[in-house]
């Protein structure tokens, strides 16, 4: 359905490019719908690669990026990524990250931000917590592992969960729900983008497993222990602040204790990391695609 409409949309307005953003399911579906029409298409976002094929994500990026014409990458590793899968140079622009483009925009608006004071929270004493993917959430074995886990970090600072409605309803169906509230854990709804980052920025730490989340704890420079076997996003862990810890739960003890001691490492920002990728985009754009007078 949403082939048919965006084809409708684009054979009407016949623009000069269709750009598409990320690695979501309409990412994929702009970019085969304006390929159908021999419409250029321009990435941004372009050669994150986790290297796991199970992730829809991981299979939606390798497609939009082989049906691309213009590739806006927003580290060196992207680029690299896609120059070993052959995409011609030509095509692979390097031009930083729009994510960190909105974080920077929006720091000033986390002034009038007041989550803290809504749920009784002093900044640097608490550790934020977001949970979501599939491999985590939905099977049992692994979601009473995060459980542990949370119950073993509330013993030395109070995790604070945002809870994701697929991670809230697999809760559900498992009967976890004593579990959750004995592990000390504190609940709280999905926050909007601004309380997020708030969130985010006062946060003795962070513990995820959101590609999302890893960069913006880089940029804002607050440790982030990723509960992943992998990462698109590996930038974050050679020069941010991210370090993969999967669901072991010693390593997480022992890197949590680092954290504490004041003996984690510090983030490097990537190159580009700077708030004006968009301009950049807007720029290359328009010398390609404006007819000339």
């Amino acid at each position: 359905k949403a082939l048919i409409e965006l084809d409708k949309i684009l054979t009407g307005k016949k623009p000069d490019c269709l750009v598409v953003v990320g690695d979501v399911n309409s990412t994929l579906a702009g970019a085969l719908a304006a390929a159908k029409l021999c419409i250029p298409v321009a990435h941004v976002e372009s050669g994150l690669r986790s290297f796991d094929m199970t992730m829809p994500e991981e299979i939606n990026r390798v497609l939009t990026d082989r049906l691309s014409q213009v590739l806006f990458t927003p580290s060196e590793y992207a680029g690299v990524n896609l120059t070993h899968e052959g995409i011609s140079p030509e095509k692979i622009c390097l031009v930083g990250d729009v994510m960190v483009d909105s974080l920077f925009f929006n720091l000033a608006r986390t002034a009038n931000s007041d989550i803290l004071k809504r749920i009784s929270l002093t900044p640097k004493e608490y550790a934020l917590v977001t949970i979501h993917r599939p491999v985590n959430v939905d099977e049992r074995g692994n979601l009473q592992t995060i459980i542990r886990i949370l119950a073993s970090v509330s013993r030395k600072i109070r995790p604070v969960l945002p809870l994701h409605p697929r991670t809230m309803a697999n809760i559900v169906k498992y009967g976890l729900q004593t579990e959750l509230t004995m592990s000390g854990a504190h609940v709280i709804e999905p926050a909007g983008y601004i309380d997020f980052i708030t969130l985010e920025k006062n946060a003795r730490f962070i513990m995820t497993d959101s590609g999302g989340v890893q960069l913006e704890s880089s940029v804002l420079n607050i440790p982030c222990l990723t509960m992943r076997e992998t990462t698109e996003r590996p930038e974050t862990v050679s020069d941010g602040t991210s370090t993969l810890v999967s669901l072991d739960e010693a390593r997480i003890k022992a890197e949590v204790d680092r954290i504490l001691t004041g003996s984690y490492k510090t983030s490097r920002i990537t190159a580009n990391w700077d708030g004006k990728a968009s301009s950049r985009i807007v720029k290359i754009l328009s010398e390609r695609f404006t007819a000339p007078n």
